[in-house]
């Protein structure tokens, strides 16, 4: 069944297809929730909240958007009001969506550096403003396009631009520190 289909019966009462949705998409609400604000207590609570306000919000989806894209703004909304109460950053240990690579070309000392720039990068990408550290997570992270990313963020290309490029240029100045 398309998600068209899906939506269409949840709004005619068919809630069970509601079910569908959340299987859909819980996977994907988690992972982005989880980059976003890098705690895994967080990103249980964050999802289910995610979920509600989606079914509340489901009325007024129109189809011009992919429901995926639909589900992010919840999901990037809901993020951004509970980090508004808890006001925090991404601690070092917690952001786990930067890759990882372990090289067997490396010796000891390089896996040191290499380990110790990642953690700059995390700590670089936890200290980012909230707009910046999503739309760097969801363009870097999540391969969207600027476009599904000014969807996503209710904001313009430029906006978009300007955010990544902040963004990036913020990285370089906090991991040369």
């Amino acid at each position: 069944m398309e998600d068209r289909q899906i939506v269409e019966a949840v709004l005619a009462g068919d809630t069970r297809q509601y079910a569908e949705i959340v299987r859909r998409y819980q996977q994907n609400v988690a992972n982005l929730t989880y980059k976003l604000c890098g705690t895994r207590l967080e990103v249980e609570e964050v999802t289910q909240q995610v979920f509600v306000e989606l079914y509340t919000a489901l009325p007024r989806f129109r189809f011009d958007s992919k429901l995926s894209s639909f589900i992010y703004r919840i999901t990037v909304n809901v993020v951004c009001k509970m980090m508004g109460k808890a006001r925090r950053f991404v601690s070092t240990d917690e952001l786990e969506g930067l890759p990882e690579q372990r090289s067997e070309d490396r010796n000891a000392q390089q896996e040191m550096i290499h380990n110790e720039q990642m953690e700059q990068l995390r700590t670089a990408i936890g200290h980012l403003k909230d707009e910046q550290r999503t739309a760097l997570v969801l363009y870097t992270f999540e391969d969207f396009s600027y476009q599904q990313i000014a969807d996503v963020m209710q904001c313009t290309l430029s906006k978009v631009e300007s955010l990544i490029f902040r963004a990036k240029k913020n990285l370089a100045k906090e991991v040369k520190r």
